[in-house]
């Protein structure tokens, strides 16, 4: 047997959606399990040994129609018995189309139910701790009679990249007795970010409370976002902070945050991410993200998150998705850090006290 699962888009969505092969492999262990992914998000799943290939989608099949077309011609040639479609866009649509399985599975949209075999309908509210992100990709094994609704991403590191990364911060002057936060400074885009004011405050108390290393989380494209938010901060503070300690790709940023005591910031990949390494996590959510389908495994100890709904339910009253998303920045200047340094120092003092 041969089964495919699509998910492009994000590298947290790659590696969440990267839990059904853990499953698939134990309900077929012969089975051929391929991945068809973004190229950029490949770091995220590298070595996990329930994958078999990864298929990779490019810039050029993305910006391309005819690439996008030649694309999945080629794929067609590979006769998957099964395509999983967690992406379920036009591009991954067509994919599927031009495909010979026999078993075709998605999420319900009315105007995609010819393509697939199955159409499944997302779940709204859950009793889990793993999140609707979780429960929701967990549906589409279903129909191979897969009925799990608990699961966890893991990121897979060498030994190799443990040690090395460990070695390089300690030739960069940290010291393993105190404790390392990396914080995410910086979203994915600017209505996913916290306002620089207000996390350069989040950073200040991390600082004062703990004493501990601080290193921020950026690509240097964003270094002068990065620096921005360094120039807020406390004096005292930015002697915490090792500002140029960072790593120069996602392989080497996954090895440095193992060795974290905690990943604080912004609500995105990285705080998956971290989750994925068993690493402490508390995460700010942007006003427009739903916090019932991403908080994903809390229990307000080793994952912690804030969200402006949490505090302010009338901010959303009578408000669909793309109002709340339209109206992100002005949300975020509502949602000040005095909301929730109660549960920040709680989680702080939970992570100095190891």
């Amino acid at each position: 047997m041969k089964i495919l699962v699509i998910q492009q888009k994000m590298i947290g969505d790659v590696l969440t959606s990267s839990i059904l092969f853990e499953a698939l492999r134990a309900k077929y262990p012969e089975a051929q399990l391929d991945y068809l992914i973004n190229s950029h998000t490949l770091a995220v799943v590298e070595n996990n040994t329930n994958i078999d290939n990864f298929i990779l989608f490019t810039k050029q099949e993305e910006n391309s129609k005819r690439a996008l077309l030649r694309f999945a011609k080629s794929l067609k040639h590979k006769k998957y018995d099964v395509i999983i479609d967690v992406y379920s866009i036009l591009s991954s649509n067509i994919i599927t189309l031009f495909s010979k399985a026999k078993i075709k599975i998605s999420y319900y949209k009315y105007y995609t139910t010819f393509i697939y075999h199955y159409n499944i309908k997302r779940q709204t509210k859950t009793e889990t701790k793993s999140g609707l992100a979780i429960v929701n990709r967990l549906q589409l094994l279903k129909p191979l009679g897969i009925d799990i609704t608990e699961a966890k991403p893991k990121i897979h590191l060498t030994k190799e990249e443990i040690t090395s990364s460990k070695q390089f911060l300690k030739n960069q002057g940290i010291d393993f007795k105190k404790p390392l936060y990396m914080i995410s400074v910086l979203g994915s885009g600017t209505n996913k970010t916290y306002p620089f004011a207000f996390m350069a405050k989040v950073i200040d108390t991390i600082a004062k409370q703990t004493g501990g290393q601080l290193l921020f989380n950026y690509i240097p494209n964003q270094k002068e976002q990065a620096q921005a938010i360094y120039n807020l901060c406390r004096p005292e503070t930015q002697k915490l902070i090792f500002f140029d300690i960072f790593g120069k790709n996602l392989r080497e940023f996954l090895a440095i945050t193992k060795h974290c005591t905690a990943l604080i910031g912004n609500e995105g990949g990285a705080i998956n991410m971290a989750k994925a390494l068993d690493v402490k996590t508390f995460a700010i959510f942007s006003p427009w993200i739903s916090k019932d389908a991403w908080s994903l495994f809390e229990d307000n100890k080793q994952n912690v998150s804030v969200h402006l709904k949490d505090f302010k339910p009338e901010f959303y009253n009578n408000k669909n998705e793309k109002d709340i998303k339209k109206d992100a920045l002005a949300l975020y200047q509502e949602f000040s850090p005095s909301f929730f340094d109660k549960k920040l120092n709680v989680f702080l003092q939970q992570t100095t006290n190891l």
